[in-house]
């Protein structure tokens, strides 16, 4: 088992495609258990299987402080055929990532994700054609308006894909606002690279939206141009991935 999860926790991001062409080359590990449980250990939900608690590559219990993610996770172990796939297991290599990975790099973690700020996706804005203009307002000038509410102040919107200076307050503000709890600040992490936006980000984890609404907002160029033009597989691949990563990572924000 720490062969298949092990490369989870290098700080690398996750390409399905290289993942998937990785494991095509090296045979997958044999399931090895009946039964899958989640029990209190250590004050966490812990995964069991066959009544014993699984580990992740740096020995640590692989459990989570509330229960739908624990939930979420046995799942994904029952489901599991004759071979152990990580790449149908998005919570769990979230979590195995947070408890091995960001743990242990929490501050480097915030700062990656407060970066975006500077050039966060809903502050650029396309100048034509006005059906896509009027959309990306309807999606995004509610988070936009919602976070210079959160932080007091103004952020800066651009036409085109000319850059826009923000406020230098921005960055730190935002900053300070990343929950530096591992597995928050996972779920936040994977939400800002996936979407290109912090502020979608952090209106995840603090409640202001839910995952379908954050997931079309941060489609809206793409629906938009799969409206005008079709679309073709390895598109509909990437967009299915995308939803798949930004629902464990919504699953690990839940109470």
């Amino acid at each position: 088992m720490k062969d298949v999860f092990e490369d989870l926790v290098t700080g690398e991001d996750f390409d399905p495609v290289r993942k998937a062409q990785e494991k095509s080359r090296r045979e997958l590990p044999k399931r090895f258990y009946m039964d899958v449980t989640v029990a209190e250990l250590d004050g966490l939900f812990a995964i069991h299987l066959d009544g014993r608690p699984i580990r992740t590559p740096g020995r640590r219990i692989v459990g989570v402080p509330h229960r739908p993610a624990a939930d979420t996770m046995a799942a994904e172990w029952a489901a599991q055929g004759t071979h152990i796939n990580p790449a149908t297991m998005p919570v769990t290599r979230l979590v195995h990532s947070a408890i091995d990975g960001v743990a242990n790099a929490v501050e480097a973690v915030a700062e990656d994700a407060a970066k975006y700020a500077g050039t966060d996706l809903l502050c650029y804005r396309a100048e034509g054609p006005d059906g896509l203009v009027a959309r990306q307002s309807a999606h995004w000038d509610p988070v936009v308006k919602w976070a210079e509410g959160r932080f007091g102040l103004t952020f800066r919107l651009a036409g085109g894909v000319m850059p826009v200076a923000q406020d230098e307050k921005v960055v730190p503000a935002v900053l300070a606002a990343i929950p530096r709890d591992p597995f928050l600040l996972s779920a936040t992490h994977q939400f800002t690279t996936i979407t290109g936006s912090v502020l979608l980000a952090l209106a995840i984890v603090e409640g202001r939206l839910g995952f379908e609404e954050a997931f079309a907002a941060s489609n809206v160029d793409e629906d938009w141009n799969t409206e005008q033009w079709g679309t073709d597989a390895e598109a509909v691949s990437r967009r299915a991935w995308r939803s798949d990563e930004m629902k464990a990572a919504a699953i690990l924000t839940q109470r």
